[in-house]
């Protein structure tokens, strides 16, 4: 599942979970139930969400620090040294 998939099923889940609280706090028993199947597969895709939140800013980092080192590197300081009498 690519990131952009993952939050689509997330916001999927989330309407759905809101949706059916709204009849559970009126009594309705299968739409409780139906709360509880959706938080569990809210939780699965938000592990998902996680994995590949994390893996795609290692990314983006990475990419980032290589170019810093790449730009200390040619970057030399120049500076005096005190003469020791």
């Amino acid at each position: 599942m690519a990131l952009k998939e993952t939050l689509k099923s997330m916001h999927k889940y989330l309407e759905c979970i809101a949706k059916d609280l709204k009849k559970a706090e009126k009594g309705n028993k299968a739409a409780s139930q139906r709360v509880r199947t959706c938080t569990i597969k809210l939780a699965k895709v938000s592990k998902t969400f996680r994995k590949e939140s994390v893996s795609e800013e290692r990314k983006t980092t990475k990419r980032k620090t290589t170019k810093k080192t790449a730009k200390r590197s040619t970057k030399r300081k120049t500076t005096k040294r005190k003469k020791r009498r």
